[in-house]
């Protein structure tokens, strides 16, 4: 704690080694002056700051504690935050005759509530942000009965819990290609059946999402009808980086045969509107090999 005392002048007459530190100066340069006029003369935007204006010596005529946050000038000229109490002090006849002041450096309290402040509207954002979701997925998922619909959707809303859980382990600041794919994969099909390859991608927090929802569309059909649901089966997961521009390409080889279907069901749509999440484009191709599909996308 800085500790600061000033006579009836307001002048400063003890800087403890603590207020040294904190101001800058020595106690040696601020003896005989206003403490104001040293370290709390001008406000952060740069016009004066009038002694008469200040509440830390407004203790001293008013006869009466104080505290509260400022900003001070340190002597390189920069300006940092500081809760202060300021309380006067009184001789055995009960005059004022100086007062006391204690002060901190709140810089790092500040700045971890800014921070606190940002993650609490990116967590508000997001957690609205997935029940939006959510709501669709429940309003949208279609199926013949209600076990296989109950099956479905939770499925869709664990792919959404794992992308908001890679989120959340790097601090909402994005993930990487690899760690995305090979996490939606090894949720629903098994790990000798897949080949994944491609070059260091970071995504966005903004990307990570739909790609991870487009992959467990793509691993769901591929576990259900496709190569994952046979023996022999393989699925091909390589990216490649050209510029900014990302080109995911999923490949199944050694599945059942396969033909485009007759009709665009929810899954369909939904890997449609996570394309477009990305700014991106998605084709399919139903080959005699099994079914491949290209999304490309920019960084």
């Amino acid at each position: 704690m800085a500790v600061f005392l000033m006579d009836e002048h307001q002048h400063c007459v003890f800087m403890n080694k603590a207020a040294e530190k904190l101001t800058g100066y020595a106690f040696h340069e601020t003896t005989g002056r206003p403490l104001h006029d040293v370290i709390h003369h001008t406000y952060p935007d740069g016009s004066p700051f009038p002694l008469s204006e200040c509440a830390i010596d407004r203790a001293f005529p008013e006869k009466a504690g104080t505290q509260g946050e400022e900003v001070f000038v340190h002597k390189d000229g920069t300006f940092y935050p500081v809760a202060f109490t300021a309380s006067p002090i009184h001789s055995d006849e009960a005059e004022v005759i100086g007062t006391v002041i204690e002060v901190r450096d709140i810089t790092e309290e500040k700045r971890n509530e800014e921070t606190r402040r940002l993650l609490m509207h990116e967590v508000d954002h997001r957690a609205r942000n997935v029940l939006t979701i959510v709501q669709s997925l429940t309003r949208l998922s279609r199926a013949d009965d209600l076990a296989t619909y109950k099956n479905i959707l939770a499925g869709r809303i664990s792919a959404l819990a794992r992308a908001q859980t890679s989120l959340a382990s790097r601090q909402w600041e994005g993930g990487r290609m690899e760690d995305v794919v090979r996490q939606e994969l090894e949720a629903l099909c098994p790990k000798d059946n897949v080949d994944t390859r491609g070059p260091e991608v970071m995504l966005s927090p903004e990307q990570v999402q739909p790609i991870s929802m487009l992959l467990h569309e793509l691993a769901t059909n591929a576990n259900k009808y496709g190569a994952c649901s046979r023996s022999g089966g393989r699925v091909s997961v390589t990216w490649a980086l050209e510029g900014r521009q990302v080109t995911l390409e999923w490949r199944e080889t050694g599945g059942p045969p396969v033909v485009a279907p007759t009709r665009e069901g929810f899954g369909s749509a939904l890997k449609d509107s996570m394309a477009r999440q990305l700014n991106g484009a998605i084709t399919r191709k139903w080959e005699p090999t099994g079914l491949c599909v290209a999304i490309t996308f920019p960084l």
